[in-house]
Parts: structure tokens; sequence; C-alpha cells
């Protein structure tokens, strides 16, 4: 027999526990306090459109009355050709494997409610992408941070999994290729994690909404990997730079597990959106290669990036295998990453502290290099001038 959760304390204003204990995004609080000539490395938002034939296809789906509610699952050719774009990780998916959701944001909040109960945990990356512990809460569990060492390529070593996981732990987090830190992963350290899984009985929830942006080798996926305890997000906000139109997608091979997200998924937003989808559809099948041409001048921007901030001061940047985030460890005597930050944005450079991606994010920051060359140039040029000065006056 489960074990009730205590009860969380009471607000004396009627407010419930969740609305109370989840706090603001770091990386939106930056963003929220810049002006308007600063150089924006604080979201993660490609500065591209999406393509021209999804776009004329989303206004056409209007034209032609799209605009209806949909199944839950969403639309059977868009969630057939997602299944037939996983078919090189794994074959014989078929629309049942896949639910469409709101965005990917939706979706992680579908997989939570999906399996966690009061009293559970979740095993969550430290650093980590900010949505992960506050859904936990949401569902009444517990998130339970484990560190993943800029040392170690920002990949989380085994044997302190072990020491978190006990008999109430039902998931574990993982992001490759990851926001903040840009980190990969190969198929051995993916195995390894499988295995540990595997030992618990553990879910994991793999968060592989960059997927199409690796820079010098193929994607390596939960998905299709021998252990069909995994829930897989994805989205097309980077794909296809689509964060405004909020499509994403659950895909698993376990049919059962899609059915049950696809029952949740009904009671948070009924139905995705109806003539959006037939934009994504367009993009999959008619701009295929969209994403490599955004690659293209993120890889230009990445090498920029990591050589100007290896240049610094006091400052250590892994090249970051994926996705279009640096992750630097910055060192500045008596400074924390949050004070680095702000001593940043006032010199108009915004980016996000690496503690608003948790407690083991501190010493480093985390730069999105989705903004213009020219203006990537202004703000390390302003960075470094920052942290030159920082650098001089006395701990």
């Amino acid at each position: 027999m489960t074990t009730p959760a205590p009860a969380p304390p009471t607000d004396p204003d009627g407010f419930s526990f969740r609305a109370g204990s989840i706090q603001p995004s770091g990386v939106r609080k930056m963003f929220e306090l810049s002006g308007p000539d600063a150089v924006q490395f604080g979201l993660g938002e490609p500065d591209f459109q999406p393509p021209e034939v999804a776009i004329e296809a989303f206004h056409r789906a209007m034209r032609d009355g799209h605009n209806k509610y949909t199944t839950s699952m969403g639309l059977p050719a868009l969630r057939e050709a997602i299944a037939a774009g996983w078919s090189p990780w794994c074959a014989g998916l078929d629309t049942r494997n896949v639910c469409i959701t709101m965005s990917g944001t939706n979706a992680l909040l579908t997989c939570a409610l999906t399996l966690l109960d009061p009293g559970d945990n979740a095993l969550i990356p430290d650093p980590g992408f900010v949505l992960y512990g506050p859904h936990a809460m949401i569902c009444g569990a517990e998130a339970r941070r484990y560190p993943c060492r800029f040392e170690n390529g920002f990949v989380p070593d085994v044997a302190e999994l072990e020491a978190l996981v006990d008999a109430r732990t039902k998931a574990l987090y993982a992001c490759f290729p990851s926001n903040p830190t840009g980190g990969g992963l190969t198929e051995a350290q993916r195995d390894g994690l499988i295995a540990f899984a595997r030992r618990h009985g553990l879910w994991i929830i793999t968060d592989e909404v960059y997927h199409h942006m690796l820079y010098d080798r193929p994607h390596v996926s939960f998905v299709g990997a021998g252990y069909e305890r995994v829930l897989m997000v994805n989205s097309f906000s980077k794909t296809f730079a689509m964060t405004g139109w909020r499509i994403g997608y659950v895909l698993a091979e376990s049919v059962e597990a899609v059915a049950r997200a696809s029952r949740l998924q009904y009671y948070v937003t009924a139905c995705p959106n109806d003539a959006m989808q037939y934009g994504v559809l367009a993009a999959i099948e008619e701009a295929p290669d969209y994403p490599a041409m955004m690659m293209r001048a993120f890889r230009e921007r990445r090498d920029r990036v990591v050589a100007a901030l290896n240049a610094m001061p006091g400052v250590e940047c892994a090249v970051p295998e994926g996705a279009f985030y640096a992750f630097p460890r910055v060192v500045v005597p008596g400074m924390t990453s949050a004070d680095v930050a702000m001593a940043l944005l006032a010199d108009g450079v915004v980016v996000s502290p690496g503690t608003a991606f948790g407690p083991a994010g501190e010493g480093h920051l985390r730069l999105a290099f989705t903004t213009s060359m020219a203006q990537i140039d202004e703000g390390l040029s302003r960075m470094a001038g920052t942290l030159a000065r920082l650098a001089a006056v006395p701990a």
C-alpha cells in the first residue's frame, strides 16, 4: 500500500502549495531586467523564421477550414510522419506511438503527470532544464538533483545516481544534447544510464528537442535502445524555428504509455492546434534540410563564441556538442554566477547565471548564441571588458 505524502503547509491566503513554491525562472528574470540596447545571450530562441512552406501551409489550412477541435493524439498524417522520421533509431513505430502536444513544455508536463504520484521522486539533471523540478512538484513528487559535472562533459556518474535512488524513485530525466550545457552523449554512456534505470525499474523521460542539432556526430537516442520504459519528449520549436507555434510531441515504443499520456493530454489542453499541424507537416515533408541550414550558421557562431570565451580572464569553455548554448566556467573571486550575470547586465550583456539551472550550475554562465554574428561580436567584446574590469578589482 502506498504511504500518503505528508500534507504541505497551509497557505494563509488559500493558495495552493505549488503556487507558492514554484518561482519565476532565472532566465526569464534576466530577460525582463534587460534594456532595449542589450545584447541578448539569454533566451534559447533561434533568430530564424519557420520555413516559408510551413507558413503557407498553416495559412492555407486555416482558409480551408481547419480551425476546429482535433483528436487528442493529433493529426494522423503528422504522427505518421514523426514515426517515420524516427525509423533510423527505432523501426516499426506508427501513429499509435506518437501523441502531439501543445509544445515540448506541455509534453514534459504530460509525461510527469503520466508517471509521478504524490510521494514519488524523480532524478533530474543539475544543471538542467528549468521545467523538470517544478513539473515534479506540480505532481506532488520530489525532484532529486543529480550532478552533471564540467569535468565529465556534463554527463552524470552512475555511482552518484545510485546514491539517490530509493523505493519511491519513479523516473530519470535526461536531456541530450543538453540545455543548458550543450553536452552530448555517447552510446556507451547512454547504455550505462539505461542499465541503471533497468536495475531499478525506472522510467526514462528523455528530452530530445535538440536531436537535429548536433555538430559533429549522429544523435544518440534513448528510443530504440532496447529499453521500453522510455517516454521521449520532442518539439518543433528549435528544429524549425517555431517557438511561438507551441507544437511538440510525446513518443514511446510502448503503445500503452502513449495511450495513457494521451488520456491525460485531453484534460490539459483537449487537443493540439488544428491548422498549425498542417504547417508542421509541410515543414517535415517539404523542408527537411532546414535544420541543417540553421546548424551551419550555429556552428560558425559556436566556434566564434568558444574561442572568444576561452581568451577571457578566468573563463574556461568546453566546445558544445549540440544545441546552441555555451556553458563556460567563469571564475571571478568573491562573486557568484548571479553576481557576474548582473555585472554583465549593467554593461548591456544578457546571460543566464548557471544557478538558474540548479545549484550545480554555480560558477557557470549560459550564453545562447541565437543572435546575429554582429551582435555576438559586440556582446563578446562587452563581456571581455566587464570580466577584465572585475578581475582587476581586489576580492
